[in-house]
Protein backbone atom coordinates (compact mmCIF):
# COMPACT_ATOMS: atom_id res chain seq x y z
CA UNK A 1 0.00 0.00 0.00
CA UNK A 2 2.89 2.26 0.60
CA UNK A 3 5.01 1.40 -2.39
CA UNK A 4 1.68 2.03 -4.53
CA UNK A 5 1.14 5.66 -2.83
CA UNK A 6 4.62 6.29 -3.21
CA UNK A 7 4.55 5.47 -7.05
CA UNK A 8 1.01 7.63 -7.51
CA UNK A 9 2.82 10.20 -5.37
CA UNK A 10 5.78 10.40 -8.06
CA UNK A 11 2.94 10.48 -10.94
CA UNK A 12 1.60 13.58 -9.65
CA UNK A 13 4.92 15.52 -9.58
CA UNK A 14 6.23 14.50 -12.87
CA UNK A 15 2.75 14.93 -14.12
CA UNK A 16 3.26 18.66 -13.42
CA UNK A 17 7.24 19.23 -13.17
CA UNK A 18 7.56 23.00 -13.88
CA UNK A 19 5.28 23.89 -10.46
CA UNK A 20 7.10 21.03 -8.94
CA UNK A 21 10.52 23.02 -9.44
CA UNK A 22 9.10 26.31 -8.18
CA UNK A 23 7.95 24.36 -5.25
CA UNK A 24 11.04 22.73 -4.28
CA UNK A 25 12.73 26.53 -4.97
CA UNK A 26 12.95 27.37 -1.18
CA UNK A 27 14.16 24.29 0.14
CA UNK A 28 16.78 23.68 -2.67
CA UNK A 29 17.93 27.55 -1.41
CA UNK A 30 17.84 26.90 2.08
CA UNK A 31 19.42 23.50 2.44
CA UNK A 32 22.12 24.75 0.12
CA UNK A 33 23.07 28.03 1.74
CA UNK A 34 23.12 26.35 5.10
CA UNK A 35 25.41 23.18 3.97
CA UNK A 36 27.74 26.35 2.27
CA UNK A 37 28.13 28.16 5.68
CA UNK A 38 29.01 25.81 7.48
CA UNK A 39 31.42 24.30 5.33
CA UNK A 40 33.21 27.51 4.50
CA UNK A 41 32.70 28.69 8.74
CA UNK A 42 34.28 24.82 9.04
CA UNK A 43 37.03 25.99 6.56
CA UNK A 44 38.06 28.87 8.20
CA UNK A 45 38.24 28.06 11.84
CA UNK A 46 41.01 25.13 10.90
CA UNK A 47 42.43 28.06 8.93
CA UNK A 48 42.44 30.25 11.40
CA UNK A 49 43.85 27.15 13.96
CA UNK A 50 46.40 26.35 11.33
CA UNK A 51 48.18 30.04 11.01
CA UNK A 52 48.11 30.73 14.43
CA UNK A 53 49.32 27.14 15.22
CA UNK A 54 52.50 27.80 13.16
CA UNK A 55 53.46 30.77 15.05
CA UNK A 56 53.04 27.96 18.10
CA UNK A 57 50.17 26.86 19.72
CA UNK A 58 52.28 26.27 22.74
CA UNK A 59 54.39 30.01 23.18
CA UNK A 60 53.66 32.74 25.62
CA UNK A 61 54.13 36.11 24.58
CA UNK A 62 55.60 38.09 27.60
CA UNK A 63 55.73 42.22 26.64
CA UNK A 64 55.86 45.20 28.57
CA UNK A 65 52.70 47.52 29.31
CA UNK A 66 49.24 46.24 30.44
CA UNK A 67 48.22 44.45 26.76
CA UNK A 68 45.23 45.67 24.75
CA UNK A 69 43.33 46.04 28.60
CA UNK A 70 43.16 49.98 28.13
CA UNK A 71 42.17 52.06 25.22
CA UNK A 72 45.48 53.11 24.55
CA UNK A 73 47.11 49.40 24.58
CA UNK A 74 50.07 49.22 25.96
CA UNK A 75 51.48 51.90 28.25
CA UNK A 76 54.27 53.89 26.36
CA UNK A 77 55.61 54.44 29.98
CA UNK A 78 56.75 50.50 30.66
CA UNK A 79 60.32 50.17 31.09
CA UNK A 80 61.11 47.31 28.07
CA UNK A 81 62.81 44.43 29.38
CA UNK A 82 66.44 43.47 29.32
CA UNK A 83 68.55 40.37 28.06
CA UNK A 84 69.00 39.34 31.86
CA UNK A 85 64.81 39.03 32.54
CA UNK A 86 64.87 36.40 29.49
CA UNK A 87 67.68 34.37 30.89
CA UNK A 88 66.44 34.69 34.56
CA UNK A 89 63.06 32.96 33.08
CA UNK A 90 65.04 30.67 31.37
CA UNK A 91 66.94 29.42 34.03
CA UNK A 92 63.98 29.60 37.00
CA UNK A 93 61.21 28.12 35.33
CA UNK A 94 60.88 24.26 34.35
CA UNK A 95 59.34 22.63 31.54
CA UNK A 96 60.57 25.40 28.76
CA UNK A 97 61.36 24.27 25.26
CA UNK A 98 63.48 27.53 24.34
CA UNK A 99 63.04 31.60 25.30
CA UNK A 100 63.82 34.04 22.92
CA UNK A 101 64.20 37.92 23.49
CA UNK A 102 63.36 40.05 20.78
CA UNK A 103 63.70 43.68 19.47
CA UNK A 104 62.90 44.93 16.14
CA UNK A 105 63.46 47.61 14.14
CA UNK A 106 62.40 48.03 10.22
CA UNK A 107 65.26 48.55 7.32
CA UNK A 108 65.97 49.03 3.70
CA UNK A 109 67.12 45.87 2.19
CA UNK A 110 69.69 46.70 -0.74
CA UNK A 111 71.51 44.38 -2.85
CA UNK A 112 72.95 45.80 -5.77
CA UNK A 113 70.07 48.03 -7.63
CA UNK A 114 67.52 45.92 -5.86
CA UNK A 115 66.21 47.41 -2.44
CA UNK A 116 63.04 46.03 -0.68
CA UNK A 117 61.85 47.76 3.10
CA UNK A 118 61.56 45.36 5.39
CA UNK A 119 61.42 44.61 9.08
CA UNK A 120 64.54 43.76 10.78
CA UNK A 121 64.02 41.17 14.00
CA UNK A 122 66.87 40.83 16.44
CA UNK A 123 66.81 37.85 17.98
CA UNK A 124 68.67 34.03 19.35
CA UNK A 125 68.78 30.39 18.04
CA UNK A 126 65.82 30.10 20.05
CA UNK A 127 63.86 32.66 17.89
CA UNK A 128 63.47 29.87 15.47
CA UNK A 129 62.60 27.09 17.70
CA UNK A 130 59.63 29.42 18.96
CA UNK A 131 58.35 30.32 15.91
CA UNK A 132 58.97 26.49 13.94
CA UNK A 133 61.20 28.43 11.23
CA UNK A 134 62.82 25.53 8.91
CA UNK A 135 66.06 26.64 7.18
CA UNK A 136 65.58 26.39 4.02
CA UNK A 137 69.69 26.34 3.25
CA UNK A 138 72.77 27.50 4.92
CA UNK A 139 72.91 27.87 9.02
CA UNK A 140 71.72 29.71 11.94
CA UNK A 141 73.91 31.76 14.44
CA UNK A 142 77.01 30.43 15.82
CA UNK A 143 77.87 31.62 19.65
CA UNK A 144 80.65 33.54 18.97
CA UNK A 145 78.55 35.86 16.52
CA UNK A 146 75.57 36.35 19.04
CA UNK A 147 78.39 37.59 21.66
CA UNK A 148 80.22 39.62 19.46
CA UNK A 149 76.93 41.28 17.33
CA UNK A 150 78.20 40.41 14.17
CA UNK A 151 76.59 41.36 11.22
CA UNK A 152 75.28 38.20 9.95
CA UNK A 153 71.57 37.53 8.77
CA UNK A 154 69.17 34.88 7.68
CA UNK A 155 66.12 36.47 5.67
CA UNK A 156 62.93 35.34 4.36
CA UNK A 157 61.77 34.60 0.89
CA UNK A 158 60.09 37.45 0.24
CA UNK A 159 63.48 39.42 0.82
CA UNK A 160 65.34 36.52 -1.35
CA UNK A 161 62.52 37.07 -4.25
CA UNK A 162 62.54 40.88 -4.06
CA UNK A 163 66.35 41.19 -4.24
CA UNK A 164 67.94 38.08 -5.13
CA UNK A 165 65.48 36.95 -7.71
CA UNK A 166 66.63 33.00 -8.51
CA UNK A 167 69.68 33.09 -7.35
CA UNK A 168 70.97 31.27 -4.13
CA UNK A 169 71.37 34.48 -1.37
CA UNK A 170 73.55 32.23 0.77
CA UNK A 171 77.01 33.94 1.69
CA UNK A 172 76.36 36.96 -0.61
CA UNK A 173 76.35 40.50 1.06
CA UNK A 174 73.65 42.77 1.38
CA UNK A 175 73.20 46.26 3.02
CA UNK A 176 70.59 47.22 5.42
CA UNK A 177 70.73 50.76 5.54
CA UNK A 178 74.14 51.42 5.81
CA UNK A 179 75.73 48.13 7.28
CA UNK A 180 76.60 45.45 5.69
CA UNK A 181 75.44 42.24 6.46
CA UNK A 182 76.54 38.63 5.42
CA UNK A 183 73.66 36.35 4.58
CA UNK A 184 74.34 32.85 6.00
CA UNK A 185 70.94 31.24 5.43
CA UNK A 186 67.69 31.72 3.93
CA UNK A 187 64.67 30.38 6.14
CA UNK A 188 61.42 28.07 4.11
CA UNK A 189 58.23 29.72 3.14
CA UNK A 190 55.47 30.68 5.92
CA UNK A 191 53.20 32.65 3.57
CA UNK A 192 50.80 35.22 4.71
CA UNK A 193 49.39 34.81 8.17
CA UNK A 194 46.00 34.97 9.14
CA UNK A 195 46.52 38.50 10.33
CA UNK A 196 47.35 39.61 6.85
CA UNK A 197 50.68 40.33 7.34
CA UNK A 198 54.02 38.61 4.98
CA UNK A 199 55.18 36.11 7.53
CA UNK A 200 58.25 36.24 4.86
CA UNK A 201 59.11 39.40 4.58
CA UNK A 202 61.38 39.15 7.55
CA UNK A 203 65.57 39.46 7.94
CA UNK A 204 66.75 38.20 11.42
CA UNK A 205 69.79 39.49 12.79
CA UNK A 206 71.66 38.73 16.05
CA UNK A 207 69.92 40.75 18.86
CA UNK A 208 73.31 42.41 20.08
CA UNK A 209 74.01 43.53 16.92
CA UNK A 210 70.27 45.51 16.00
CA UNK A 211 71.09 46.79 19.66
CA UNK A 212 74.22 48.24 19.33
CA UNK A 213 74.03 49.32 15.52
CA UNK A 214 70.89 49.76 14.67
CA UNK A 215 68.93 50.31 18.18
CA UNK A 216 71.46 52.26 20.06
CA UNK A 217 70.18 50.60 23.20
CA UNK A 218 69.83 47.34 25.13
CA UNK A 219 66.04 46.73 24.72
CA UNK A 220 64.26 44.13 24.77
CA UNK A 221 60.58 44.57 23.35
CA UNK A 222 59.05 40.54 23.79
CA UNK A 223 60.41 37.67 25.13
CA UNK A 224 59.19 34.84 23.65
CA UNK A 225 58.34 31.36 25.65
CA UNK A 226 58.03 28.12 24.00
CA UNK A 227 56.54 25.23 26.66
CA UNK A 228 57.77 22.18 26.38
CA UNK A 229 54.54 19.61 24.80
CA UNK A 230 52.35 18.23 27.90
CA UNK A 231 53.19 20.68 30.50
CA UNK A 232 50.54 23.36 30.80
CA UNK A 233 50.89 26.94 29.54
CA UNK A 234 48.31 28.42 32.22
CA UNK A 235 51.01 27.16 35.15
CA UNK A 236 53.86 28.52 33.73
CA UNK A 237 52.39 32.01 32.68
CA UNK A 238 51.78 31.97 36.50
CA UNK A 239 55.00 31.29 37.31
CA UNK A 240 56.56 33.96 34.40
CA UNK A 241 54.11 36.36 36.12
CA UNK A 242 55.27 36.14 39.24
CA UNK A 243 58.96 36.16 38.29
CA UNK A 244 58.34 39.24 36.34
CA UNK A 245 56.75 40.92 39.09
CA UNK A 246 59.61 40.07 41.22
CA UNK A 247 62.38 41.68 38.71
CA UNK A 248 60.52 44.96 38.40
CA UNK A 249 59.97 45.72 42.13
CA UNK A 250 56.27 45.41 41.73
CA UNK A 251 54.39 44.57 45.11
CA UNK A 252 51.33 42.39 45.62
CA UNK A 253 48.16 44.09 44.63
CA UNK A 254 50.14 46.23 42.28
CA UNK A 255 48.92 46.63 38.68
CA UNK A 256 51.85 45.18 36.68
CA UNK A 257 53.34 47.15 34.08
CA UNK A 258 53.93 43.85 31.66
CA UNK A 259 51.22 41.66 30.18
CA UNK A 260 52.24 37.47 29.40
CA UNK A 261 49.88 36.83 26.84
CA UNK A 262 48.70 32.52 26.02
CA UNK A 263 48.72 31.64 21.86
CA UNK A 264 45.87 29.11 22.86
CA UNK A 265 43.83 31.98 24.28
CA UNK A 266 43.95 33.71 20.37
CA UNK A 267 43.29 30.57 19.17
CA UNK A 268 40.10 30.08 21.89
CA UNK A 269 39.24 33.44 20.82
CA UNK A 270 39.62 33.34 17.23
CA UNK A 271 37.86 30.16 16.70
CA UNK A 272 35.24 30.91 19.33
CA UNK A 273 34.52 33.95 16.89
CA UNK A 274 34.60 32.42 13.35
CA UNK A 275 31.99 29.41 15.11
CA UNK A 276 29.75 31.75 16.47
CA UNK A 277 29.89 33.73 13.08
CA UNK A 278 29.24 30.41 10.89
CA UNK A 279 26.13 29.45 13.42
CA UNK A 280 24.51 33.21 12.44
CA UNK A 281 25.03 32.80 8.71
CA UNK A 282 23.87 29.20 9.01
CA UNK A 283 20.61 30.35 10.83
CA UNK A 284 19.69 33.20 8.22
CA UNK A 285 20.21 30.45 6.01
CA UNK A 286 17.86 28.66 7.05
CA UNK A 287 15.34 30.91 6.92
CA UNK A 288 15.17 30.10 3.40
CA UNK A 289 13.81 26.79 4.74
CA UNK A 290 11.04 28.08 6.57
CA UNK A 291 9.78 30.11 3.70
CA UNK A 292 10.45 27.21 1.08
CA UNK A 293 8.31 25.09 3.78
CA UNK A 294 5.60 27.69 3.49
CA UNK A 295 5.86 27.21 -0.46
CA UNK A 296 4.92 23.83 -0.41
CA UNK A 297 2.09 23.97 2.09
CA UNK A 298 0.61 26.42 -0.66
CA UNK A 299 1.20 24.52 -3.45
CA UNK A 300 -0.19 21.40 -1.62
CA UNK A 301 -3.41 23.77 -1.53
CA UNK A 302 -3.38 24.43 -4.75
CA UNK A 303 -3.05 20.89 -5.52
CA UNK A 304 -5.61 19.83 -2.83
CA UNK A 305 -8.45 22.16 -4.82
CA UNK A 306 -7.16 21.23 -8.15
CA UNK A 307 -7.77 17.55 -7.57
CA UNK A 308 -11.17 17.51 -5.37
CA UNK A 309 -13.12 15.43 -7.61
CA UNK A 310 -10.32 13.14 -7.35
CA UNK A 311 -9.71 12.99 -4.02
CA UNK A 312 -14.04 12.63 -3.89
CA UNK A 313 -13.99 9.74 -6.40
CA UNK A 314 -11.66 8.10 -4.34
CA UNK A 315 -13.46 8.34 -1.03
CA UNK A 316 -16.83 7.49 -2.94
CA UNK A 317 -15.25 4.00 -4.13
CA UNK A 318 -14.04 2.85 -0.53
CA UNK A 319 -10.67 4.68 0.45
CA UNK A 320 -9.84 5.57 3.83
CA UNK A 321 -9.18 8.92 5.17
CA UNK A 322 -5.94 7.84 5.99
CA UNK A 323 -4.87 6.66 2.48
CA UNK A 324 -5.85 10.50 1.40
CA UNK A 325 -3.67 11.67 3.77
CA UNK A 326 -0.86 9.49 3.20
CA UNK A 327 -0.67 10.21 -0.34
CA UNK A 328 -0.61 13.98 0.41
CA UNK A 329 1.82 13.62 2.48
CA UNK A 330 4.26 11.57 0.57
CA UNK A 331 3.60 13.99 -2.22
CA UNK A 332 4.89 16.62 0.45
CA UNK A 333 8.24 15.07 1.56
CA UNK A 334 9.00 13.88 -1.82
CA UNK A 335 8.87 17.25 -3.00
CA UNK A 336 11.05 18.48 0.13
CA UNK A 337 13.28 15.66 -0.07
CA UNK A 338 13.96 15.96 -3.59
CA UNK A 339 14.34 19.85 -2.84
CA UNK A 340 16.97 18.72 -0.37
CA UNK A 341 19.49 16.56 -2.08
CA UNK A 342 19.75 19.32 -4.65
CA UNK A 343 20.37 21.66 -2.13
CA UNK A 344 22.99 19.33 -1.05
CA UNK A 345 24.51 18.74 -4.27
CA UNK A 346 24.88 22.43 -4.95
CA UNK A 347 25.98 23.51 -1.61
CA UNK A 348 28.89 20.94 -1.55
CA UNK A 349 29.84 22.43 -5.02
CA UNK A 350 29.43 26.13 -3.88
CA UNK A 351 31.73 25.46 -0.84
CA UNK A 352 34.10 23.82 -2.65
CA UNK A 353 34.20 26.45 -5.45
CA UNK A 354 34.22 29.11 -2.88
CA UNK A 355 36.84 27.45 -0.73
CA UNK A 356 39.49 27.29 -3.49
CA UNK A 357 38.71 30.96 -3.94
CA UNK A 358 39.17 32.32 -0.82
CA UNK A 359 42.11 29.99 0.04
CA UNK A 360 40.35 28.36 2.87
CA UNK A 361 40.30 24.34 3.20
CA UNK A 362 37.12 21.99 2.28
CA UNK A 363 36.01 20.46 5.38
CA UNK A 364 33.57 18.22 4.77
CA UNK A 365 30.71 17.65 7.15
CA UNK A 366 28.73 14.87 6.69
CA UNK A 367 26.44 15.06 10.08
CA UNK A 368 25.36 18.63 8.68
CA UNK A 369 24.99 17.00 5.16
CA UNK A 370 22.65 14.72 7.02
CA UNK A 371 21.04 16.68 8.95
CA UNK A 372 20.00 19.07 6.39
CA UNK A 373 18.41 16.57 4.26
CA UNK A 374 16.52 14.99 7.37
CA UNK A 375 15.38 19.05 8.33
CA UNK A 376 14.13 19.12 4.37
CA UNK A 377 12.05 16.12 5.11
CA UNK A 378 10.57 17.33 8.19
CA UNK A 379 9.56 20.65 6.74
CA UNK A 380 7.41 18.39 4.43
CA UNK A 381 6.02 16.63 7.03
CA UNK A 382 5.07 19.74 9.16
CA UNK A 383 3.91 22.05 6.21
CA UNK A 384 2.49 19.41 4.04
CA UNK A 385 -0.07 18.25 7.23
CA UNK A 386 -2.49 20.95 7.06
CA UNK A 387 -3.26 20.12 3.21
CA UNK A 388 -2.95 16.39 3.37
CA UNK A 389 -5.42 17.00 6.64
CA UNK A 390 -7.83 18.93 4.60
CA UNK A 391 -7.71 16.47 1.80
CA UNK A 392 -8.68 13.83 4.02
CA UNK A 393 -11.59 15.23 5.57
CA UNK A 394 -13.25 16.17 2.22
CA UNK A 395 -16.99 14.99 2.90
CA UNK A 396 -17.21 12.68 -1.01
CA UNK A 397 -20.79 13.63 -1.81
CA UNK A 398 -19.74 17.61 -1.80
CA UNK A 399 -16.58 16.45 -3.75
CA UNK A 400 -18.34 14.98 -6.71
CA UNK A 401 -20.25 17.97 -6.83
CA UNK A 402 -17.41 20.20 -7.41
CA UNK A 403 -16.56 22.28 -10.21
Amino acid sequence: MLWETFLLAQKTIRRNKLRSALTILGIVIGVSAVISMVTLGSGATQKVTSDISKLGSNVLHVRPGQGMRGPGGARSSSDPFKIEDATAIKNSIAGLQAVAPVAETSGQAIYGSNNWSTSVTGGTNDFFIVQGWDLDEGRTFSDSELQAGKSVCLIGKTIQKELFANESPTGKTMRLGKISFKIIGTLKEKGQSNFGTDQDDLVVIPLKTLQRRMAGNSDVRTILVAVQEGVSTTGVQKEIELLMRERRGIAPGQEADFHVRDMKEIIDTLTGTTTVLTALLSAVAGVSLLVGGIGIMNIMLVSVTERTREIGTRLAIGALERDVLLQFLVESVSLSSLGGLIGILLGLGGAALCSKLIGVPFVFKPGIVAAAFFFSGAVGIVFGYVPAKKAAQMDPIEALRYE
